[in-house]
């Protein structure tokens, strides 16, 4: 199976469900292009949706308590599902930026490679210079990927500008 990738991002509980899909999208290394969502108890919020709870909805209306999930979807084609854990309550820290990157792993998925078993493919095929596909995916990834790579200091960098980093959709 796909190496597990995560991150730990410590955010405010008053941050805006629509701002926290920002964080998410920066902290993954996406490119906000496809639709997205927040699953909680049965309930989707999306900006997709007619009524504008998805731009009122705070964190912490869905995670209140430690050990509470959420699940974030994204690009339905693909099919990306995250598990979203509140941890941990911690008393707000005035020496730090929020949000920011704790911890990390490996680098995301590529935007469009479909889904985990797309990127399973695309890992297989990447350890094998042989196969006819290899140069093909190379070119459309960079020379450079590397899906073992995360730097939490890029990560935090993008973080700290404006919408979190994360381009408009």
């Amino acid at each position: 199976l796909t190496p597990k990738i995560w991150r730990r991002v410590l955010v405010p509980s008053d941050l805006l469900l629509s701002d926290f899909h920002k964080v998410i999208q920066t902290t993954m290394g996406w490119e906000n292009c496809h639709a997205h969502g927040f699953l909680k108890d049965e309930t989707v919020y999306c900006p997709e949706e007619s009524n504008d709870n998805y731009y009122k909805m705070k964190i912490l209306h869905l995670l209140k308590s430690e050990k509470d999930k959420i699940t974030y979807g994204y690009d339905f084609g693909d099919g990306w599902r995250h598990k979203i854990i509140l941890e941990k309550i911690l008393p707000i820290n005035e020496n730090i930026i929020y949000p920011v990157c704790v911890a990390g792993k490996r680098k995301c998925p590529p935007e469009d490679c479909g889904g985990v078993w797309g990127y399973e493919y695309i890992l297989d095929i990447l350890e094998q210079p042989d196969h006819e596909r290899y140069e093909s995916y190379v070119e459309w990834l960079g020379e450079g990927f590397d899906p073992e790579y995360f730097n939490m200091d890029e990560v935090n960098e993008l973080l700290n500008e404006i919408d979190y980093g994360c381009l408009e959709f």
